[in-house]
């Protein structure tokens, strides 16, 4: 070990020093056998032992040790799902994967069908939610959370009906929760905390003296520009002045001699990095303030973004060209109309675990001896009894750690009664059955899943690649050391982690957020993983196998390093201030939506039978698919939309069980 990673506390006792890549050393850390012939790996990552609360899991989480293997041997064709151990367990509907998708699709059921019905949840992590994870953390005496994925009900003014009815249903109150918060939502801008822009003294270094340098924007901006940043900005006069004409209030037209339509269709078909660079004439130094531009709703930065979707963003270079106003919902003036929800409200709400507040509302809804917590609020500090999840005589079992492999019909998909479920755990290969099943998993695994199903629904079911991210969460004593800066959140496009901040102060009934910078608090750092210039879905695909080869060492030194370099200044150590780190990586994250630089315009602006998500969802025999990849959004009111009609077709096949099933 250096000296060096000595300084930054590498060597330190925090909770992760018994963990290797996020696995609990020792026997019990062995004892899921993840990595036993069965599986036919090499892989020298392990389970996460089970004894520990799984919210309390810290090291490597997201995708962790032992949840992904069986998928990528039976990916590799290394894992075939041959005689299963059956458990003689037969259920009136088997559903693949606990996430929002999964668990609302329970409740859908149940509420539809009454008592006396059964439901088996399986999972192939360690715990409930799917990307709707909780990081949680006891520094000093204090409970605090992070989200370790999903982070916010977005726009809920736009919720569908079922998805409303959903939180209705659990009793999620906005507007309380808002009420509650009042106090918090200007608790960092009271205390003179203000966002900044973070220059890396490896990009910038002959401007800033081989140094790192910060620019704060002024109060109440979070992102954007204003002459004092521009003027402040370590860049040369060419990119200042280059920005100055892009932020004036007079704005060219940059695509002269075109109609309305023909300048949407073409900012529909161009990157905004072709835009800014190509018609704005930004240089590349100017273009670093972009360059994320789209990777917190694609995981894809502003070279592989369509320019118009930064028009209906709001960014600044298209006043000058006759646009009209962005319309607020859904956008039917741009080419072929506009299906979906591009533009976010301005009224999101983000509960201190992101949400893995509905998901721990829903669990208790489906099991309620799981916990005594039913109000919103109880949720905060609530604990879930994860021994309850999977008692026999439950209405709904959820079964963790717990990797489907296939799933195929006991007979002609036409005429069977059954489905046969089978799946790895403890390195064993056990089958359940299921009168009816939705797969509310992922939309690329479904093809391996389930080799029966046709041809041409496999390949759409295939078309989409899921975004991968890293979510961060860093438990800390104190965070004095943005008072002291006058920070709350750093931008830093070229450094590890492009995003550093203070979680957003949130308080969920005995689960309260720090008041003051001497109380313990969790950071949240965000790396995108991009690989500019190669087309999205291959971005995504080396950005995935670049991220799974990356050890948790790397992350913590990373992580630790960057803290360092832009809080030092203020007083931060990371070695006294760090209590403990959980790297939330996903490798599979933001589920797939259409791209007018790399899918048919059509599919994006509006809803056809041609798009890879409507033909890949359609049921097949006693199977439906349900899952945010089957409405091509990220959307946690999505996953739940599809839910629902995946619980309608289940429900249609049992009314009507004469009726043809499609099976071709």
């Amino acid at each position: 070990m250096t000296a060096q990673d000595r300084m930054l506390g590498m060597d330190c006792a925090i909770p992760r020093r018994d963990f290797l890549n996020g696995v609990l050393l020792g026997s019990a850390g062995l004892a899921a056998g993840i990595g036993t012939p069965a599986f036919g790996l090499a892989h020298a990552e392990a389970a996460p032992a089970v004894a520990a609360y799984p919210p309390e899991r810290t090291g490597m989480r997201g995708a962790h040790p032992g949840s992904f293997e069986a998928g990528h041997a039976l990916r590799d064709g290394t894992l075939a799902p041959g005689a299963a151990q059956d458990q003689g367990e037969v259920y009136d509907l088997v559903i693949v994967g606990g996430g929002l998708s999964g668990l609302s699709a329970a409740h859908f059921y149940h509420k539809a069908m009454g008592s006396g019905q059964n439901v088996l949840i399986l999972d192939n992590h360690d715990d409930f939610g799917g990307h709707a994870k909780r990081n949680e953390f006891t520094v000093n005496g204090k409970l605090i959370v992070c989200n370790g994925g999903t982070l916010n009900i977005e726009s809920p003014g736009r919720y569908n009906t079922w998805a409303r009815a959903v939180l209705d249903d659990l009793g999620i109150d906005l507007a309380r929760y808002k009420a509650a918060n009042a106090a918090n939502r200007h608790l960092y801008a009271d205390l003179g905390l203000a966002s900044a822009f973070a220059f890396d003294r490896e990009t910038f270094g002959k401007a800033t003296g081989g140094k790192d340098a910060v620019v704060r924007l002024p109060r109440g901006r979070f992102y954007g520009f204003s002459p004092e940043v521009i003027d402040a900005a370590p860049i040369d006069e060419a990119s200042r002045a280059a920005l100055r004409r892009l932020t004036a209030k007079e704005q060219p037209d940059y695509l002269p001699g075109m109609s309305v339509e023909a300048r949407k269709d073409w900012l529909a078909r161009h990157s905004f990095r072709d835009f800014l660079i190509g018609k704005v004439g930004l240089t590349e130094q100017a273009y670093w303030f972009f360059q994320h531009f789209g990777c917190g709703s694609f995981c894809v930065g502003a070279d592989a973004t369509p320019a118009l979707f930064a028009w209906v963003e709001g960014y600044p270079g298209f006043s000058g060209m006759g646009l009209g106003t962005v319309p607020d919902g859904l956008f039917a003036d741009l080419p072929g109309g506009i299906h979906g929800r591009q533009k976010e409200g301005p009224e999101a709400v983000h509960f201190p675990d992101g949400n893995a507040t509905i998901a721990r509302a829903l669990v208790a809804r489906l099991i309620p001896e799981a916990t005594a917590a039913r109000t919103q609020e109880d949720f905060g500090t609530a604990r879930i009894a994860y021994d309850t999840l999977d008692r026999p005589g439950n209405a709904t079992r959820i079964r963790l750690s717990s990797t489907v492999v296939n799933v195929a019909h006991q007979g002609d998909p036409g005429r069977a009664e059954d489905v046969a479920v089978r799946y790895m755990h403890d390195g064993v290969l056990k089958q359940v059955r299921g009168r009816a099943v939705i797969l509310a998993s992922w939309n690329m695994m479904i093809p391996y899943l389930m080799p029966e199903l046709p041809q041409a629904q496999k390949e759409a079911l295939a078309y989409g690649v899921k975004g991968p991210l890293i979510y961060t969460s860093v438990a800390l004593t104190n965070w004095r050391a943005f008072r002291n800066l006058g920070v709350s959140r750093f931008t830093s496009p070229t450094m590890f982690h492009h995003e550093l901040g203070l979680t957003e102060a949130a308080t969920l009934g005995g689960l309260t957020h720090a008041s003051g910078p001497d109380e313990p608090v969790v950071a949240h750092l965000v790396r995108y993983c991009t690989k500019p210039g190669l087309p999205r879905r291959d971005q995504h695909r080396v950005a995935r196998a670049e991220l799974l080869a990356t050890s948790f060492d790397t992350f913590e030194r990373e992580i630790r390093g960057q803290m360092q370099r832009l809080l030092g200044p203020g007083g931060f150590d990371a070695r006294r201030d760090i209590a403990a780190i959980t790297v939330n990586r996903w490798p599979h994250g933001y589920a797939y939506t259409y791209n007018s630089l790399y899918d048919p315009v059509e599919w994006v602006y509006s809803e056809t039978a041609s798009r890879p998500c409507v033909v890949g969802r359609q049921p097949f025999g006693l199977v439906s698919i349900a899952n945010s990849d089957a409405a091509a959004s990220p959307h946690t009111d999505a996953a739940m939309l599809e839910a629902h009609r995946a619980v309608q077709e289940v429900i249609a096949r049992k009314t009507y069980p004469f009726t043809p099933r499609r099976t071709s």
